[in-house]
């Protein structure tokens, strides 16, 4: 098939923004400053990146109104070049549809409901109850448990596993691993020994989240585990039993939530932040990767721990320099007790 080919006034037509230049130019798809030919559009979204723009041989830029006259080359001025480039992306590479009905290898239970617009993958498996939505895809080998939920254009992706009860909302995408309900890490200690805690509640995604590949997200202990709508969650996180995610929250990878958690709306998580259980994070917060959150976060703004990459012989001496830290702090405390003679005041 060949390539989709947009002039810059359509793509202004379905996504807004303005022309400058010649608004006929034809571009067959999206690529970097460095990588684009003349039949593709690139983007200017990064200021660090403006000098790249006079070297770049693509037949038109996306870029912000103040570099709107950085460069001769026909281009689209958009509010937020960064996020149009995402948009005109999408335009060359749309999803595709679902294929209307269930392989011959899938096994659907007949007290599950399943739309006739929905595509059922080999070997997945839809359980009684189940419900799922108008033109969702799910992918080979997923399951799909008793009762569970899955939303109208909603794709699941091979291997997915939602478990019992659970519910996902529409326009979601969940990638491969990922894993849906399992039970929360609950134990109580009796006489050296644990006892397993049921995990009688549920998990509930809302509309148009998206959740990484191999990420886990817990069902609740007794209330629900709740993903807000528009959340958008990396590859290998887990997401303990009863946490509550603010809509519109993003979570990069190999973050781990501890239990009953609370995270605000708009909120920011870095890679490999750790953040223990029982605290809430407000709206607004940002938190650089690989912070380990002690207590809950009450105002809004960027917040980080740990210590820099250094070299190993800077990071040995810096090691020895912390330890002796509480005797140091012990010293000065002594010396400044009270009563002690400092000298006098007449000079």
């Amino acid at each position: 098939m060949p390539p989709q080919r947009l002039t810059l006034q359509e793509i202004v037509r379905r996504l807004g923004g303005e022309v400058a230049g010649d608004p006929a130019v034809e571009v067959t798809g999206v690529a970097t400053l460095d990588e684009a030919g003349p039949d593709e559009v690139t983007f200017l979204a990064n200021p660090r990146y403006r000098a790249r723009l006079a070297g770049t041989r693509a037949g038109a830029v996306i870029l912000g109104a103040r570099d709107r006259d950085a460069t001769t080359i026909a281009r689209i001025v958009a509010d937020n070049p960064y996020a149009y480039f995402a948009r005109t992306l999408a335009l060359f590479h749309p999803p595709r549809e679902a294929v209307a009905g269930a392989h011959p290898t899938a096994c659907v239970d007949p007290g599950a409901r399943v739309a006739p617009t929905a595509e059922i993958g080999p070997f997945a498996v839809i359980a009684a109850g189940a419900r799922v939505g108008e033109r969702a895809r799910i992918g080979a080998g997923c399951a799909i448990g008793e009762g569970a939920s899955i939303g109208d254009d909603t794709v699941l992706h091979p291997r997915v596993t939602i478990y019992h009860g659970c519910s996902v909302g529409a326009r979601c995408i969940l990638h491969s691993g990922a894993v849906i309900g399992a039970d929360g890490f609950g134990m109580a200690p009796d006489a050296g020994k644990w006892v397993k805690i049921p995990q009688v509640g549920s998990a509930v995604l809302g509309d148009d989240v998206e959740v990484g590949a191999n990420t886990t997200i817990d069902r609740g202990a007794l209330g629900d585990t709740v993903v807000g709508e528009g959340v958008k969650i990396d590859n290998q996180v887990q997401v303990a039993h009863n946490c509550r995610i603010g809509a519109h929250t993003v979570i990069a990878g190999c973050t781990g939530i501890s239990g009953s958690t609370v995270i605000g709306r708009h909120c920011v998580i870095g890679g490999g932040v750790g953040i223990v259980g029982h605290i809430e994070i407000a709206d607004g917060v940002t938190v650089t990767g690989t912070t380990f959150v002690t207590k809950s976060i009450r105002q809004p703004g960027v917040y980080s721990s740990g210590l820099p990459m250094m070299p190993h012989a800077d990071w040995l001496r810096n090691a020895a320099h912390l330890r002796r830290l509480d005797t140091i702090a012990r010293q000065a405390r002594d010396k400044a007790a009270p009563g002690e003679d400092h000298g006098t005041d007449e000079h």
